[in-house]
């Protein structure tokens, strides 16, 4: 096949990778090139398995240049104190709403852990924020996000003490959207809305074609479990 590249044996596969890392490096501090580092911390990541170097590259990536796939990693790190960062998720949140705000590769997944965070408040000194996280995870799902929208649908079902009264017909609307991307249980949830007529008037047919669609995605999901666990 045209592209790929043979290699005679072990010293030439490590020959080609050392030099990958060298070209990489000097994309990312030489020619400053903000993807030419976000492929070093992605070769140092993957290929070096150096999460202390990774660590670093992330942070000058995205101090520097605001790259949003660094910045989100960066986050990701945070909250496990990966790589020798600090483990702290109020500093995973700015980092994930810097990433978020950037509209970058890893934006949407972003937005819904600025949203996660700010719902449940770990990173907020233990006060949730709903309007944030509303805020977060509407930009996730209109990014295609499916479980900011199963979110946002759950956050309407409920309402909250904080002013935000339940909406069924919002949160219909959200678990239908979480529906169309995948989401199981968005189907799920829909299917019961529309079978009792919260948000909508009572459609058994409309309720059914859920229901079957919701236990679609569950044997996809059970298939592709086992398809992992081989």
């Amino acid at each position: 096949m045209a592209g790929l590249i043979n290699f005679e044996d072990e010293n030439e596969v490590k020959q080609f990778l050392d030099n990958l890392g060298v070209e990489y490096s000097f994309q990312c501090y030489k020619e400053k090139d903000p993807e030419g580092c976000q492929r070093l911390a992605d070769y140092l990541e993957g290929v070096k398995k150096n999460y202390e170097s990774t660590a670093q590259v992330l942070k000058h990536n995205c101090e520097t240049y605001g790259h949003g796939e660094s910045c989100y990693k960066l986050g990701a790190y945070h909250i496990t104190g990966k790589g020798g960062m600090t483990e702290c998720l109020k500093t995973a949140y700015s980092l994930f709403m810097r990433s978020c705000n950037s509209g970058g590769k890893k934006s949407t997944d972003a937005c819904h852990n600025v949203g996660l965070l700010a719902h449940d408040g770990r990173a907020l000194e233990g006060t949730p924020d709903l309007k944030a996280a509303r805020q977060y995870y509407e930009k996730a799902c209109a990014g295609g996000f499916a479980p900011s929208c199963f979110n946002l649908s759950a956050m309407f079902i409920e309402g909250n003490s904080k002013g935000m009264a339940p909406d069924m017909t919002q949160a219909l609307k959200y678990a239908n959207r979480a529906c169309e991307l995948g989401h199981v249980w968005g189907c799920a949830n829909a299917s019961r809305m529309y079978r009792l007529g919260d948000g909508a008037e009572k459609d058994e047919k409309k309720a059914e074609e859920l229901k079957n669609r919701a236990r679609e995605l569950h044997g996809i999901e059970k298939e592709r479990q086992l398809r992992f666990g081989e």
